[in-house]
């Protein structure tokens, strides 16, 4: 007689209703015992998949959760079974995967990882089997690819949920040996080829992957733009040169900023061609050298507080936009734009904006087309977001949500903002008659909310419309979709992880030699220096204290001898080059050493 147990119906997102410590003793027990009870295990696994396959249960949903951590899967040998796994979690409903996502966000952190990294690797070896007999042959397990992946969406949407690792440990380096452009098309142009493609996963890609999409996209827009230049000249019969293959801005260095603004108001037709730098008055090719010098003055010199475009928080490190209306908004657009040139032509720069500006040119990440005047840059943000933007003010409206006594009474607040605009305070309402609306204890949360907003959003939107549209002008491009925040601001700054031991490996010397005693003490002395200093360092040296995004093996690094002991170590910012004097003593060279950098005020001496 059979008896049939009712189901469970599905109730809370909350608890699986697993006891996850003992599924961990079991799983850690389980690979240390004999090969024939591992495969009797792996046997009943195959009989539970080859059950009805569409659950109808949460007992379901926890089964699948269970199989999906069994460190078994590490081995190749069990890939056809978890293979299979992978299939049927990948094809399970939506209301399915919602439960698996918060289930998979309760795992302890080094399971998370564990499986995390077991997905990694299936996908690897897949895609380049250092064993190919040891796996079916690839065109008739197309699926196991994509499963992998979509199921690698579940944990990403756990670790969003619930942040367990960095975004970066999402990242598989394999795909960027792939075919990237064929990834990218074929998502761009689903009709045509139809299938699965990382592109629709851009977590899975790494930041160097994403730059090489977002960069040969670029570049065949700089192909098209050059056939366009090109036929012109043959239609007005002019013989064509080689100048028109690249973005060609003359300036004059006491002229600086009005001149890139009419060079690039100019040739806004030219962003996207590779750029070329010439000051006039001044002979010389450049080779690189003079377009990032010119990066660096320009950078400086707009940032530059008596210029009175940016605002810069002390406690905070970054600048936010001066809400201070202008007659035009040139300057804002002059500024997106060397951002969108410095992507393109993989230059680092030395600027400090909070993450709430790269989450604002991602919003839309793509400029509308059909609608120029769409509203762009506007993003919900909180008051976490004014706290690494301005973190007085924010506090301020802390303190005021977390005040116990009368807020109407001993605040006296209305629902007013205001800046201070060439000495004269400018009062603003935050909403319809906020003049006559006092701050209680039950409204303040709306204030705080409108407040943050205003100071993110409202009072800087004509600036940063100026500055979005600069930006997008030179990177427009839907690889910009696959884009993070935190990615765009790497793509601009560089990548903030340091590790002056790779710099070591691809230095080159020009009167020294690697074996040479004052090299060893330089290079024992800046690797074992605070990593506040060694970015000092980068910053003289190079201009930007970030490393490219690929790593010190894309930085050119050159140390040079100089006669005379007494001087200071010297930077050309320009060609990333540090000029040594013969220092004998380790303690001079130690003094000299951070007294140049700790004097340099962040650009080197040029």
């Amino acid at each position: 007689m059979e008896v049939e147990l009712p189901r469970l119906d599905y109730k809370t997102i909350d608890d699986s209703g697993l006891k996850l410590d003992f599924i961990n003793v079991v799983y850690d027990n389980l690979i240390q015992l004999p090969q024939d009870v591992q495969k009797d295990v792996l046997k009943a696994i195959i009989n539970s998949l080859l059950k009805d396959k569409r659950p109808h249960s949460k007992d379901d949903l926890r089964g699948y959760l269970i199989l999906l951590q069994n460190p078994q899967f590490r081995s190749t040998t069990t890939y056809v079974i978890f293979a299979h796994l992978l299939r049927q979690i990948a094809a399970l409903s939506d209301h399915d995967h919602h439960f698996l996502v918060h289930w998979i966000k309760k795992l302890e952190k080094d399971r998370f990882k564990g499986l995390l990294d077991r997905l990694h690797n299936f996908i690897s070896v897949r895609l380049f089997p250092p064993r190919p007999q040891d796996l079916p042959p690839l065109p008739k397990c197309s699926w196991w690819i994509p499963s992998a992946t979509k199921v690698m969406a579940l944990l990403n949407a756990a670790n969003t949920v619930t942040p367990v690792l960095p975004h970066t440990a999402f990242y598989n380096s394999t795909l960027d040996h792939l075919d990237l452009m064929a990834e990218y098309y074929a998502w761009q142009n689903p009709s045509s080829h139809a299938g699965f493609s990382f592109c629709q996963y851009p977590f899975i890609l790494s930041i160097a992957a994403k730059r090489t999409i977002l960069q040969r996209d670029s570049e065949q827009q700089m192909i098209i733009m050059a056939r366009k230049s090109l036929v012109a000249k043959v239609q007005r019969r002019q013989l064509p040169d080689i100048g028109m293959l690249f973005l060609n801005l003359n300036v004059r260095r006491s002229y600086l900023v009005s001149d890139s603004l009419n060079e690039i108001a100019r040739k806004q037709h030219d962003l996207k061609k590779k750029l070329k730098v010439t000051f006039t008055g001044e002979p010389g090719l450049d080779m690189g050298g003079l377009t990032k010098e010119w990066f660096l003055l320009l950078i400086r010199q707009i940032f530059q507080q008596e210029h009175g475009m940016f605002l810069y928080d002390k406690k905070s490190g970054v600048y936010w936009f001066n809400p201070s209306p202008r007659e035009n908004y040139q300057e804002f657009n002059l500024v997106g734009v060397l951002m969108g040139l410095a992507v393109y032509n993989s230059i680092n720069l030395d600027v400090r904006f909070p993450p709430s500006c790269y989450k604002k040119l991602l919003n839309p990440a793509v400029v509308p087309f059909s609608n120029p005047r769409a509203t762009v840059g506007v993003t919900t943000f909180t008051l976490e977001d004014l706290k690494l933007a301005q973190p007085e003010v924010a506090k301020g409206l802390q303190d005021l949500l977390d005040y116990s006594g009368d807020v109407e009474e001993d605040f006296c607040l209305t629902f007013l903002a205001s800046y201070t605009d060439m000495g004269n305070v400018i009062t603003t309402s935050l909403k319809p008659d906020g003049e006559k609306v006092n701050v209680t204890a039950k409204n303040r949360k709306e204030y705080v909310n409108l407040y943050v907003d205003w100071i993110l959003n409202k009072a800087v939107y004509p600036h940063f419309q100026a500055f979005y549209h600069g930006f997008h002008s030179v990177c427009a491009s839907n690889a910009l979709i696959m884009l993070r925040p935190e990615e765009v601001e790497m793509l601009v700054c560089g990548n903030p992880t340091i590790d002056l031991a790779e710099l070591q490996k691809v230095a080159v010397y020009d009167g020294y030699n690697a074996t040479d005693q004052i090299i060893k003490t330089f290079w024992d002395l800046v690797i074992n220096m605070t990593v506040d200093l060694q970015k000092k360092l980068l910053l003289f040296t190079t201009g930007s204290d970030r490393i490219p995004i690929g790593g010190m093996s894309e930085m050119h690094f050159k140390i040079t001898r100089v006669d005379g002991s007494e001087l200071l170590p010297m930077a050309h910012t320009c060609f990333n080059q540090l000029v040594l004097p013969p220092y004998k003593s380790r303690k001079v060279l130690k003094q000299k050493l951070l007294k140049a950098i700790n004097n340099a005020e962040g650009f080197g001496l040029e």
